[in-house]
């Protein structure tokens, strides 16, 4: 299978807790909303299909991608946690799938160059089954794409673990992938790391 068809699940049904009423997701980042953002960045990889999870509908965040060529995965118990999404973006893929990347929607410093460099490295022929984004000096984060080994895994997830048993169960098996600063780690999900990054980041 070539990395151009590995389709990517935009994890983006989250509630948004720790902000204080705001929506994370609505934040403009570079002219527009985070989550279009990152989606025109998954779509920009040229990998394969772009699969985004979301509340149910009727949520704004539908109308910031509506125009957008994803398929959108409703998640009505997004309140149960990220398993909840990745389980549901992974069973909606198609069957013949071989690989998923998946990626978290509130990484603003992500490119779609270090989607692009994390494609670049899967090597079906290895022994590895995860490849997985890291800081630069090599602390592991996203984006993380699985094999098709580990689906029935990623299905059969509860909780808000974020599939971390299942990372940690098959770290033989992991490849990580330095990525730019902390591109690879930097959530912001609070309204002072917000303040925090947009100090830092003026201009964006």
């Amino acid at each position: 299978m070539s990395t151009s068809n590995i389709p990517i699940i935009l994890l983006a049904a989250g509630q948004s807790t720790r902000m204080g009423g705001r929506d994370k997701l609505l934040e403009v980042v570079d002219g527009m909303p985070l989550l279009r953002r990152q989606a025109l960045m998954a779509l920009a990889a040229k990998a394969g299909p772009v699969f985004v999870t979301l509340p149910p509908w009727p949520h704004p965040r539908y109308d910031t991608i509506d125009d957008l060529k994803v398929t959108i995965v409703p998640v009505p118990d997004a309140a149960e946690g990220v398993n909840t999404s990745i389980r549901r973006g992974v069973a909606a893929l198609p069957p013949d799938t071989t690989a998923a990347m998946v990626l978290l929607a509130d990484l603003p410093d992500l490119t779609t160059a270090d989607l692009v460099t994390c494609l670049a490295a899967v090597d079906f022929g290895s022994s590895m089954s995860i490849w997985r984004g890291a800081t630069q000096d090599g602390k592991p984060g996203h984006p993380i794409i699985f094999t098709a080994r580990h689906f029935a895994a990623l299905t059969d997830l509860r909780g808000d673990s974020g599939g971390r048993d299942i990372v940690a169960a098959a770290q033989a098996q992991t490849h990580l992938i330095p990525l730019p600063g902390k591109h690879a780690r930097r959530d912001l999900d609070t309204p002072e790391a917000w303040e925090t990054w947009r100090r830092e980041n003026p201009n964006r």
